[in-house]
């Protein structure tokens, strides 16, 4: 009984500290962004979209997807945002589908966060020297070697430096990973992009298998995102080509609980009403160990008051 009542104290013990440890961490909620959110049927009953203005070679299929770019050569569409994402800290996935017949395929689609929309370029099918953030997968490899492609990269424009397709934007990038097998992957694929303004950046990325996230990258020093940017998204084919599709877009906007009053969006730890509940938790395990212990003690007593007894009889 005493080995039982040590291994209850233990257990009571290592569910206190793992409660603690839950309440310590930040509470972030999030709130769907409808302004820059895009989901089938796309389309409203005038085949217009409210949100979103759409360009180029993109073609639409209200019950499937929207195509940037189809399986044909020297082809580029956009899609982007008609108002500019305010919030302060954000969280961006996007499904996404980059498929074709042919055995060598390229370029490429993008995802923009930039002062400047529908703009049609070089870069992916929207204009060089942008002021912002970019994210490219690229499909078709140019010149980096010992690099694997696909491979998925950041670029922070300045408005005046420029991608250098030669070299798949080597100099300019800002973070990137490889990702062999995002284009004909057997489950959905997804990248989903959060950003916490002066905290961090991180991209993760769905290929493998559904439900499984793989880090791309993530960084504690996140670039400034311009106060004005939209949300967009962009491809081209050249030479080569492929279907590059957006199935859905999903926006949220995210926060941490204010210490008092109601949640404000982009607000800081709330690190009162942590403490307090935390200090609840606390007093009910010290209860429960307490009880613990009694019981134990007063089985040790009993124990030895028992042995007493015996040799007591015996003489």
């Amino acid at each position: 009984m005493l080995k039982s009542t040590l291994s209850a104290l233990w257990l009571a013990t290592l569910s206190w500290g793992r409660i603690q440890a839950e309440d310590s961490g930040d509470n972030v909620k999030s709130i769907g962004l409808r302004t820059h959110t895009l989901v089938q049927p796309y389309l409203d009953s005038d085949m217009q979209s409210r949100w979103y203005d759409f360009g180029g070679d993109t073609i639409i299929r209200t019950d499937q997807y929207i195509r940037l770019t189809s399986d044909h050569p020297s082809q580029n569409g956009w899609l982007f945002s008609r108002v500019p994402l305010t919030a302060t800290n954000w969280e961006i996935e996007v499904e996404f589908r980059i498929h074709g017949k042919n055995q060598l395929y390229g370029d490429g689609f993008a995802m923009w966060l930039t002062k400047e929309r529908g703009k049609v370029g070089p870069v992916f099918g929207s204009a060089d020297k942008f002021e912002g953030l970019g994210i490219f997968f690229d499909t078709y490899k140019n010149n980096r070697p010992g690099v694997v492609f696909p491979y998925v990269m950041a670029m922070v424009g300045d408005g005046k430096t420029s991608y250098d397709k030669d070299t798949d934007g080597k100099d300019t990038e800002f973070a990137g990973c490889s990702a062999r097998g995002i284009r004909h992957a057997s489950v959905p694929t997804k990248f989903r992009l959060t950003y916490f303004q002066d905290k961090f950046l991180k991209l993760e990325l769905q290929y493998k298998s559904e439900g499984e996230w793989t880090l791309c990258f993530e960084t504690n020093q996140p670039p400034a995102i311009p106060q004005v940017a939209y949300l967009g998204f962009s491809a081209e084919t050249g030479e080569l080509s492929d279907n590059h599709d957006i199935i859905s877009i999903n926006a949220k906007n995210l926060y941490t609980a204010q210490p008092t009053g109601r949640p404000t969006p982009g607000s800081g730890r709330g690190k009162k009403s942590g403490s307090k509940e935390g200090g609840s938790w606390t007093w009910f395990f010290m209860k429960i160990i307490f009880f613990f212990l009694v019981v134990g003690g007063g089985y040790v007593g009993f124990t030895a008051w028992r042995a007493n007894n015996k040799r007591s009889h015996r003489f």
